[in-house]
This record gives C-alpha cells, sequence and structure tokens, in this order.
C-alpha cells in the first residue's frame, strides 16, 4: 500500500539529492586532478640521445655537449648505449613510455632506418638521425629523415688535399710514392670520405695508377693494419706512402703497419677524419707518420641537434631536413689550441 510523502520529507529528499550532486561533481574534479598529476607538467620537455658505440670519445663528446644544451634550455636528456638494432628498438619503446617527446639517433646499423622510422612515428616520437643518415632498401638514404652529419664527400675532398699540400711539402717524387686508401665500402659515409680524398688527390695530378684500396674487414685499428699490410706485401717497391681512410682509427692502423715494415715517420704522411681518436698519437713525443685529422664538430653533432629537437618539440619549429657540418685540419702544432676553442678540453 503506498503513502503519499509528505512536504517536509519531499524538502528533505531534494536537498539530499543536491548535496550528492555536488559531491559527485567534486569527486569528479578530483578524480581529473590526479590524471593530470601523473601526467608530464605543461611544457616539460624529456628528449633520448642513442648512440651505437657510447665507449667511444666521439660519441662521450656528442653526449657532453648535449647535456650542455639541457642544462642551458632547460629540458631533460636520456643518454642511451643503443650497440645493436634490437637494443635500439627497445630503447625507442622505453622512451615512449617514459614521456620522452623525441630522440636523437646514431643508428648501429643504418639499414635499420626503416624499422626506427616506423616505431618513431608509431610511437608519436620526434626523429632526428645524426653522425650516420638512414639508408632505405634500395641503399638510398632515407628521404624525408631530419638528418645532421657531416658533409662526408667534402672532408674527404679536404683530406685529399692537405695530403697532396705535404707531400709537395716533404719533395716526395710521385714515381715512387703511393697512396693507401683503408676503405669501409659498406658504410655509406665511409665511402663517401674516401672517394673524396681520391678525387682530390688525381685532381690535384697524383697519379690515378698509383692509389691504392685496403678493404677493411671490420672498422678499426686492427682490420686497418691487416689491410695495410696485405697492400704492402703486394708493393714492396714503394718508399713512400700517402695513408687514408674513413677515420682516424683506419689511418692510425695503416700507421701501425708501416711502423712494423719500417718506414721511418718523416717518409709517409697519414690524415684522419674525426680528430677525437688520435689526441694520444699527436701527443707523443716523437712525431709519427700520422700527420693529422680533419677535427670534425662534436659541438654541433651533440649540442645542435639538441638544441634542435627541444626547439621542435617546445616551439613547433622544424629543423631542416638535412643538415651538413665542415672539419677543421689539427696536427701537431696546432691540435691542443684547436680543442680548447671547440670546447673539447679546458
Amino acid at each position: 500500500m503506498n503513502h503519499p510523502l509528505s512536504p517536509l520529507t519531499l524538502r528533505l529528499l531534494c536537498s539530499l539529492c543536491l548535496g550528492l550532486s555536488v559531491l559527485a561533481a567534486g569527486c569528479s574534479k578530483s578524480l581529473d586532478a590526479g590524471v593530470n598529476a601523473t601526467a608530464p607538467k605543461s611544457g616539460a620537455v624529456k628528449i633520448g640521445f642513442l648512440v651505437k658505440q657510447p665507449e667511444e670519445p666521439w660519441f662521450q663528446l656528442e653526449w657532453k655537449f648535449a647535456d650542455q644544451a639541457a642544462k642551458a634550455l632547460g629540458f631533460t636528456l636520456v643518454k642511451i648505449g643503443a650497440t645493436d638494432g634490437e637494443k635500439a628498438l627497445a630503447a625507442i619503446d622505453n622512451l615512449a613510455a617514459g614521456g620522452a617527446q623525441g630522440f636523437i639517433i646514431c643508428a648501429p646499423d643504418t639499414r635499420l632506418g626503416q624499422a626506427i622510422a616506423t616505431k618513431a612515428k608509431a610511437s608519436n616520437l620526434k626523429l632526428i638521425a645524426v653522425d650516420d643518415q638512414f639508408l632505405g632498401a634500395d641503399g638510398q638514404p632515407m628521404q624525408p629523415v631530419h638528418y645532421l652529419g657531416i658533409s662526408a664527400r667534402k672532408i674527404g675532398e679536404n683530406v685529399g688535399q692537405v695530403l697532396a699540400a705535404e707531400m709537395k711539402v716533404r719533395g716526395f717524387n710521385p714515381a715512387d710514392t703511393a697512396v693507401c686508401t683503408a676503405t669501409f665500402d659498406e658504410l655509406a659515409t665511409a665511402k663517401e670520405r674516401t672517394d673524396g680524398a681520391v678525387a682530390a688527390l688525381t685532381a690535384a695530378g697524383f697519379p690515378a695508377n698509383r692509389i691504392f684500396r685496403a678493404p677493411m674487414r671490420t672498422a678499426d685499428i686492427p682490420g686497418a693494419l691487416d689491410a695495410a699490410n696485405t697492400l704492402l706485401t703486394q708493393q714492396p717497391a714503394v718508399k713512400h706512402w700517402l695513408v687514408c681512410g674513413m677515420n682516424d682509427n683506419a689511418v692510425l692502423g695503416a700507421v701501425r703497419a708501416l711502423e712494423g715494415r719500417g718506414f721511418a715517420a718523416e717518409s709517409c704522411i697519414g690524415v684522419g677524419i674525426n680528430g677525437t681518436d688520435c689526441i694520444v698519437e699527436l701527443e707523443k713525443a716523437k712525431p709519427t707518420s700520422f700527420h693529422g685529422s680533419m677535427l670534425l664538430s662534436a659541438k654541433a653533432h651533440g649540442y645542435q641537434t639538441a638544441e634542435m629537437m627541444y626547439k621542435w618539440i617546445k616551439d613547433g619549429v622544424e629543423p631542416p631536413l638535412d643538415t651538413r657540418t665542415i672539419g677543421v685540419l689539427i696536427t701537431r702544432a696546432n691540435f691542443r689550441q684547436v680543442l680548447q676553442e671547440q670546447g673539447i678540453r679546458d
């Protein structure tokens, strides 16, 4: 049997409903506030910086300058050693899960470019490749992927020009002089460098038939040493050698081979690229055949890429698709001053 509600009861029920509505709205706001509290702060920027050989001086310097950018601009930098493809792809997942908005990478294998770009896009992460340019399935540079690297061909040409000029200063006779080109054509950047050096030497008048390739099986000093030893065995009559390669270690390996065969330091000229792996060589009390190196700008590759990524994330300023840097020659005569000017040494 139904009983009609009194006016007083009706007023009490209405007040109760109103109170519950207010409470529910308050709870909803609290829940929203709780979600926002766990999300990144508005404007907070987190950037990953992945390198393929974290123990190498070059990559240590890149990280050092990227750290400087992080402190100057106020973002969080996450440094990751990605020494193989599995670690690189896993690191991208971790960066996305950790709230990063973008990353810079020198990939352990340039052929991983498509996989890295696809994962970055799926994770809504901005991407800049540094040092080594991604390659597509056709072996050509991937487009469009933002990239900051050296002008590899130009750097190689600079090496060839230095070798030709120094050979002239020393008065080497082209008839008994040859070029040892420590090559590693599996890496496109390496091939561009050595091809550039050879082109500059021939343009300077050096006989093309006196330029010899020494293919490296591994991209390190032992690989270059073995390659050079094979070439030296094949060319026993050469009195003077000019040496070029993709980097300092390639040239240092060839220089060690020349020393092992009894060549005097003044009878050979080696010019490397990077300028960071040859400092101990230039500091030696007794000069060796390693004449100098084209010092690349680790500061540009570290600080500039980090700054570009930050502005892209923070201000929506998209960087150029392709940015190239050049080097400066360091020798025993000037390396200390140049390293100080570049911020590599105090």
